[in-house]
């Protein structure tokens, strides 16, 4: 879509290079790692949490592959109980039986990894193609690249495996919630692709609502076509991309896991990415503007195609009541409310 009459920018300034649409992030590609470590010879296993008693180093659904030369990546208790997993990694490779173990952490050892007590965890250890088959890996990868969101089952009585969609396990993938079923056997590890965050305008707002999104997971991509607003300077360690929405979201696979807040104020700018989140399955649409402003971008959707249903997910004025006065406030009412509606639907 391009606006009549819109001015051009991008001409001002170079644009930062687009992510791959299948990006993992070095934390998030333990799956990966452990496929490819098997495919190329090295063998693989996969070590999961799958539960914890009190103040345990890491959460249920952590990960570390260890490759048959004692490569590892990624951690299960940030250290305290790596060692001894690793050992047993390399003896369910030798006998090619999959392991449930469990660990006490002392609160010694939980204070060198910043955790005021101890606590328990159990450790899921899979040898992939004796265990974990490499056909179940591969499904499970495959839909990781595309962002589809899957769940891995495995019953720890009779190590049955299986990759799931999001029908069977709702309120898991809601919460984002890995763990044992009832029957303390199935074990049910969510798969969700990383969450992303789409912030249009690069106004003080937006330099203090990226960093709150970052810390709370959020892979940031902040549009602007203004180069003077967009640059790095004002925005350390953002994806920028100095040009129109339409023109960035255009291929970018807006989904389920993605948010989008718009914040320059200025329709010419503002509605382009509207337009291609509402053509989306966005879980969250946040628009700056008053009452008033709001009333008269409804009006352009409406003139635009867009049916009352669909306007009626924008979020606007954007951000929950907290009765927000200075950028930062807003920033966080605006951060509560994505937590909300991701938590809460």
């Amino acid at each position: 879509m391009h606006l009549v009459g819109r001015p051009h920018f991008s001409s001002l300034a170079t644009t930062a290079p687009l992510r791959h649409l299948g990006f993992m992030s070095e934390i998030n590609d333990i799956p990966e790692k452990a496929l490819i470590w098997h495919r190329d010879g090295r063998g693989a296993v996969l070590a999961t949490v799958v539960q914890t008693w009190g103040s345990a180093p890491r959460p249920v659904g952590s990960q570390l592959a260890i490759s048959g030369k004692g490569e590892i990546a990624g951690s299960v208790s940030g250290g305290c109980v790596e060692g001894a997993v690793v050992v047993e990694a390399q003896e369910a490779l030798g006998d090619g039986r999959s392991r449930v173990l469990e660990f006490g952490v002392s609160d010694d050892e939980a204070f060198a990894v910043g955790l005021a007590c101890g606590g328990k965890i159990r450790v899921l250890v899979e040898p992939v193609g004796a265990g974990l088959s490499e056909e179940i890996l591969t499904q499970l990868v495959e839909a990781r690249t595309k962002r589809i969101p899957v769940a891995y089952v495995v019953d720890t009585g009779n190590w049955t495996r299986a990759i799931v969609d999001t029908g069977s396990y709702p309120e898991r993938f809601r919460a984002d919630k890995s763990g044992f079923e009832a029957d303390e056997f199935t074990f049910v590890a969510i798969h969700n692709p990383p969450l992303r965050m789409i912030v249009v305008g690069a106004v003080h707002i937006a330099q203090a609502l990226i960093p709150m999104a970052q810390l709370a997971g959020y892979d940031v991509t902040l549009i602007d076509p203004r180069a003077a607003f967009a640059t790095p300077e004002r925005f350390k360690g953002v994806q920028i991309e100095v040009d129109y929405p339409d023109e960035v979201l255009a291929g970018f696979g807006l989904d389920a896991r993605s948010a989008m807040v718009t914040l320059s104020h200025d329709p010419k700018i503002d509605d382009p990415g509207i337009i291609a989140a509402l053509q989306s399955d966005v879980f969250y649409l946040g628009c700056l503007g008053s009452t008033r402003t709001h009333a008269k971008r409804v009006a352009r959707l409406e003139t635009a195609g867009f049916k009352a249903d669909a306007i009626a997910r924008i979020h606007a004025p954007v951000g929950l009541d907290l009765g927000s006065r200075t950028p930062a406030e807003i920033a966080l009412s605006v951060m509560a409310e994505i937590t909300q509606s991701l938590r809460r639907g």
